[in-house]
């Protein structure tokens, strides 16, 4: 019924849009002049019917569930529950839903086979309790702005508000969104080093995650030094931006200045389709193409190269941050005024001699910013090095070895069934604050960069 209500919501809104633009414009026809336009009374008799009864269905939709679920607990028989803890109970609800779902598995008790139904009868209930009270309060919210439409009615100021309190509300969200990530990690971190040391962490040279499976079991204690892993992850990334920077930025170059503008029509569209790729196809390209390349290479020269080489993540790593790199510059350079290029080449310089010493030193401050975004990408990237790197940490910074990275691990560490109250599975969050603490780093001394050395030209 939610659908059916939200198309219902619609359904009225369009239409209160239709008879307040309607009945302005009738106005207006009769020679009355009007503070808005038509189309502002009926943009506010949409925006005044949508959003309030929008916020009351995604109220309703929140405490629906857990007032069913307590409606249903409740109305279970007398001892049914007896002797159960909290996840128990738990347990007997959630199969009181599967059974409701028509996903019955061997012969339930008659009890529950009756709080199924009673749980779908209250969950149809409330869902046409939902339709009506939607169509009523959207139809009473038309019928009151309908009734607004006169001359003097601000019908602009009052659309006006309601989108600058709803981009308000967009951005309160997204705010408390990061604060609330930044407290989850804090929190889970703090747990971490109560258990683990901050000093072997920030200066261990080993990573050996792991918990002891019995109390009497030894050499179970675990490592948890993140300097091999934050390495590997570093070299990963400097083989990414040493195939990208270059590449990128020549691309741009070319694409900006020396291209024909019907290449340039056909060549730009081509490489932003890179940026589309998802990620997992250029973990399959990097296992099944790239590293087994590399490693045919490697044996022709007898050069020996590991599996899961750091080279081969890293590579196609570079190939997915080529359009990150190519769009920053190629906007970068587009933003220096025509006047500068058309002056150096007025004055007899060349187009190459005009792009290092007039275009390139004015596109400096977007061009590294690019760069700067394009390595917090790089190393907060998860699904490339995860198929393609290795899961054992290494000291290393050979590009032919294999290593681990910090998104690796984390993954590695939250696979499966895990209990976070063990050094093991809370060294993710560990891992996750400092990628994000490097991350926040790397964005803001690229914004630094951009505002310190952005020269204004007229």
């Amino acid at each position: 019924m939610t659908t059916f209500a939200f198309v219902a919501l619609l359904c009225v809104s369009i239409l209160g849009y239709s008879l307040n633009r309607r009945a302005a414009t009738r106005l207006r026809a009769n020679g009355t002049r009007l503070h808005s336009v038509p189309a502002y009374h009926g943009l506010h008799s949409l925006l005044s019917t949508m959003v309030p009864v929008v916020t009351l269905i995604v109220i309703w939709l929140m405490l629906q569930g857990p007032l069913i679920d307590r409606f249903t607990m409740s109305g279970l028989p007398a001892g049914s529950l007896d002797g159960l803890d909290t996840g128990g109970r738990q347990l007997i609800l959630a199969e009181i839903k599967s059974i409701s779902r028509g996903r019955i598995f061997g012969d339930p008790e008659a009890w529950k086979v009756d709080a199924a139904d009673r749980y779908v009868r209250m969950h149809a209930i409330s869902g046409w309790v939902l339709l009506g009270t939607v169509i009523v309060a959207s139809i009473g919210i038309v019928g009151v702005s309908r009734a607004r439409v006169a001359a003097e009615f601000r019908a602009r100021h009052g659309v006006e508000r309601i989108t600058s309190g709803l981009m308000l509300f967009c951005s309160t969200i997204a705010i408390f969104t990061t604060l609330g990530i930044i407290a989850a990690l804090l929190f889970e971190s703090v747990r971490f080093f109560e258990r683990v040391s901050i000093t072997e962490f920030f200066l261990g040279l080993n990573w050996e995650p792991q918990i002891p499976l019995r109390e009497d079991q030894i050499a179970a204690e675990g490592a948890f030094g993140w300097i091999p892993v934050f390495l590997g992850t570093l070299v990963i990334t400097v083989v990414a931006l040493c195939l990208a920077v270059p590449v990128g930025l020549l691309s741009a170059i070319y694409l900006n200045e020396f291209a024909p503008s019907r290449l340039r029509a056909v060549a730009k569209p081509v490489l932003e389709i890179l940026a589309g790729v998802p990620t997992v196809v250029y973990g399959f390209f990097a296992i099944l193409v790239v590293a087994p390349a590399i490693r045919s290479f490697g044996a022709t020269l007898g050069i020996p190269v590991s599996p899961n080489a750091a080279l081969a993540a890293g590579g196609v790593m570079g190939i997915m941050l080529i359009p990150f790199i190519s769009s920053f510059s190629d906007d970068a350079l587009s933003a220096v005024p025509k006047s500068l290029r058309d002056g150096a080449l007025a004055l007899g310089a060349t187009r190459a001699e005009t792009v290092l010493n007039v275009l390139f030193p004015a596109a400096i401050p977007g061009i590294v910013g690019g760069i700067l975004l394009a390595i917090s990408r790089a190393i907060g990237e998860t699904m490339i090095v995860v198929m393609a790197a290795g899961l054992i940490a290494s000291i290393t910074i050979n590009p032919l070895d294999s290593v681990t990275t910090v998104t690796v691990q984390i993954v590695t560490l939250l696979i499966g069934d895990t209990s976070f109250d063990n050094p093991k599975t809370l060294a993710a969050f560990a891992l996750g604050m400092m990628l994000f603490i490097v991350t926040l780093v790397i964005n803001v001394f690229a914004l630094r960069i951009v505002r310190k050395y952005r020269e204004a030209y007229e």
